[in-house]
């Protein structure tokens, strides 16, 4: 299954299971604080502001900030692509504009790999033979996003709003002895709307919350079009954390990949990334920190030169080949 139809799949099977959770009164929570009968995990973000708020280490707030930070370590921000609501919801955006693209609220312009001309460049006439090299127009039309490109090395330079935001809520929880951030998380509010609608239908129980909250929530992902990539401050936590990942890494097969083998220009896997990640010349793009291990690159690459695997594989000793035809272990 094409993993993006599953990125949205996975989502909404969570929504429905808390829905029912629910609706049968069977206590598992919601993504801000999820558990079963006495075991309960909180939101990182939430856990932390809750601590600074009170002044007080919270024995299930510290447990719930050390498992989130080992599964960061572990798998970065997959939350963000394989789980998150955000960007399922953000697909609301489609009833007010034609314009959407697979990065939902990413922000980076990223177009869906079926649509987006690089990928058609150098897939299209090469469906069946991924190796042959491209044409003059082919790669006239990969040099788009070339690894020089100046737009990507000002976009990695450039100060992450997200940090900024990530600090203002942790200080405004000692501020205001509250954490004020969790009124205005998407995540919660796509719970909390729910939670209010059921009550509306179940026991005709009105509130003013039955509008503010979904009317806030239609207000992020309907104008806040680059949440992910300049508001959250959830995923600004995870991208720092992140840097010590070294799990799940998209990795390049030098022997089948088009620039190293063939000398041609591809630019697929940072053509295709949500994240803005240039695979093939990570110093051209976002951090490796910001991978939602989607895996798009790997199902957009031409030539199948990307995989994931679960830890990097050694380098081989690079050779040198001699006029006698042996080889010897480079310097």
């Amino acid at each position: 299954m094409n993993t993006k139809r599953l990125r949205t799949i996975i989502p909404l099977a969570v929504i429905g299971v808390i829905g029912v959770g629910f609706a049968t009164h069977v206590g598992v929570g919601t993504l801000s604080a999820i558990g079963w009968q006495d075991i309960s995990l909180l939101c990182p973000l939430g856990a932390l502001a809750t601590m600074i708020a009170t002044k007080t280490l919270l024995p299930r707030a510290v447990i719930s900030v050390v498992i989130a930070l080992a599964l960061i370590l572990l798998f970065a921000r997959a939350f963000c692509g394989w789980v998150c609501p955000v960007p399922v919801v953000s697909k609301i955006r489609g009833i007010f504009s034609k314009k959407t693209s697979n990065t939902d609220m990413t922000g980076t312009g990223v177009l869906p790999a079926e649509d987006n001309p690089l990928v058609k460049a150098a897939k299209g006439s090469k469906a069946g033979d991924a190796s042959a090299p491209l044409t003059a127009d082919e790669q006239a039309a990969l040099a788009g996003c070339g690894h020089n490109c100046s737009s990507c090395a000002e976009k990695r330079a450039t100060l992450d709003s997200r940090h900024v935001i990530l600090g203002g809520s942790l200080l405004s929880a000692a501020v205001f002895g509250f954490p004020v951030f969790c009124l205005i998380c998407p995540i919660g509010l796509t719970f909390a709307t729910i939670v209010l609608v059921m009550r509306l239908f179940a026991f005709g129980d009105v509130a003013w919350g039955v509008i503010l909250v979904p009317a806030l929530l239609l207000a992020e992902v309907v104008f806040f079009r680059k949440w992910c990539s300049k508001f959250c401050p959830i995923s600004a936590l995870m991208s720092l954390v992140g840097k010590a990942n070294r799990t799940f890494v998209p990795a390049i097969d030098n022997a089948k990949c088009r620039e190293s083998a063939q000398g041609t220009s591809c630019e697929v896997c940072a053509a295709v990334c949500p994240q803005g990640i240039n695979v093939r010349h990570p110093e051209a793009g976002m951090s490796f920190s910001e991978c939602t291990k989607c895996r798009a690159c790997v199902e957009a690459c031409p030539t199948r030169a990307i995989t994931m695997p679960f830890l990097p594989k050694k380098a081989a000793p690079s050779t040198v080949v001699v006029e006698d035809d042996e080889t010897v272990p480079a310097a």
